[in-house]
Formats: structure tokens, sequence, C-alpha cells
């Protein structure tokens, strides 16, 4: 079949769904990660045919697309912050946002000439984008990542290979820790976590293609306890950064300042919120 024909029956079965541009990038990024094609060989040669065996992961993702799953599920990696990821249904798929929490950190520790290893935990660490990102960019830092799931560790193992860093992890719930001991005996520079922080309440704002297939463990808390992880991850932070370690928070928009209130009261200072490229609270660093 002509891959023209195949495209165009994906703008037929897709765009009510999802827009016409959206399909065109869903298609583009199909044909390159299953047949190594690009798009150029659509506009330079419309008569492009492809093989039945070459077929039959075109129209299984077709089938996966009107069923509203997540590109990067389907084809099974993602890109963040220049590096390819593999991702499943037990992680979170990494998003703009957290890239731009990455690129704070980065930012602040630019000049570091230490001549210690910076220590560093990331927290619910999931595909380890952030864990594996950080090790990755800063050759002195010894980073941990840490998370309640086995399975997102797995993958949070293999992504660390595939990009060729080496960095530790280990499973531990920092709800149920009653000394920050049983996780780490030495003292960190900077503690960062993008823990659950969507409110059941806010289920109404989100795309189906997120609440369908996503792990709501690593999406959802009470609407009555909001900030149960920030509090959680907080007295941790104080008990284990050394004086004046920072600690960052990927946070949710609408509780901006209560997460601020939180940390002030815990004692942390030169507190500040910073807004994503879309204009929303997202980002919190605190200063020990």
């Amino acid at each position: 079949m002509r891959l023209r024909t195949i495209l165009d029956i994906y703008h037929k079965e897709l765009d009510a769904l999802y827009g016409k541009q959206e399909v065109d990038s869903f298609f583009n990024l199909l044909i390159d990660h299953y047949l190594q094609l690009k798009r150029i060989h659509i506009v330079v040669d419309p008569e492009y045919v492809i093989t039945k065996s070459e077929e039959q992961p075109l129209f299984e993702a077709l089938s996966a697309l009107k069923l509203e799953q997540p590109i990067q599920y389907i084809i099974g990696v993602t890109d963040f912050y220049g590096l390819t990821f593999k991702v499943n249904t037990h992680t979170l798929i990494p998003r703009p946002e957290t890239e731009e929490l990455v690129s704070w950190i980065l930012s602040d520790q630019k000049g570091n000439e230490s001549v210690d290893p910076l220590q560093i935990m990331d927290i619910g660490t999931g595909s380890g984008c952030i864990a594996i990102t950080l090790a990755k960019k800063l050759t002195n830092a010894r980073v941990i990542g840490m998370d309640i799931s086995e399975k997102a560790l797995e993958l949070s193992r293999e992504n660390a290979i595939s990009n060729m860093v080496d960095l530790s992890f280990l499973q531990g719930d920092i709800l149920n820790v009653t000394r920050s001991d049983h996780l780490l005996n030495h003292k960190l520079d900077v503690v960062v976590s993008n823990p659950p922080y969507v409110r059941h309440l806010e289920k109404a704002e989100m795309q189906n293609n997120v609440l369908n297939n996503e792990p709501h463990t690593a999406l959802f808390v009470s609407d009555d306890n909001p900030l149960i992880f920030y509090k959680a991850i907080g007295e941790f932070a104080k008990d284990k950064l050394k004086p004046n370690g920072l600690l960052y928070f990927e946070i949710n928009e609408y509780l901006g300042r209560e997460t601020m209130t939180l940390l002030e009261q815990q004692g942390f200072k030169n507190i500040k919120l910073k807004q994503d490229m879309f204009g929303k609270d997202r980002m919190i660093r605190a200063e020990k």
C-alpha cells in the first residue's frame, strides 16, 4: 500500500479526535520510529509503497490512537532534554514543564567549581528523566533516583544504561519513612521532586489520553490533603540537605502560595516561585 494512502486513512479516522496537524505529527513520529522514514518521503514520492509487514505496526498504532492511547506509550519512547527515554504505563510521560525544572537546576549549578561531587536525590523518579538528565549534564554529580514502584525503577535503570550514565536507584516510600537514615547515610546538595499533585477535583480539566492511561498513583492526591508529598519531602530534605542545600519542586499551578507557606513553616528560606512557559505557577526552589 502507498504510504500516502495510509496517511489519508489516518486523517479520515483521527482528524475529528485530534485535529489534522496533530495527526500529521503522530504519523511522522510513527514512520520514523517503525520505518526509519521521514515526512519528506511522502512529499518527494507520493507513490512510495511499503510492504504488508511494514504496514502492520502503523495500523496497530492507528487502533491504539483511536482508543486515545498516548503516542509515547505506543512507540515506547519519548524525548526529554535532548535525550531519549523509554516509557510505559508504569511511569508518567515526561512533560516540557519538567524540562524547565531541570533547566533551572542546571542553571543554578553552572559554574559550580566544587571539588566535591554534587550529591543529588530525585524523589519519585519514575522513568528517571530528571535524575538521568542531571547525571548526564552534571559530570561531577552523584545522583540517586528513588521511587515506590519497582516497575518504574526497572525502566529507569534501563534508561540510565541506554543514556550511558552511572547513577543509583532505590525503592522507597517517602510517606512511610520514619527516619530518613533508612534511605541514605550522607548529606545532599540538591533534592528534587515532581510528586503527585493533581487533586481529584481537577480530573475534569484533564485529557482522556492522560486520565485513562497514565498511572494514577503518580498523578493524583486527595482533595483534602493535596500537599501530602510536599510535606513529607520537605521534612526529608530539611534533615538530609547540607546547610544552604536546595530543594526543587514541580507543583500544582493552583497551589503555589500554599506550597510556599508550607516550606516557610518547615524552616526553608529564600523560597522562589517560578512560572512555566505557559505562565502558570509550576516550580519552587527553597534553601535550607
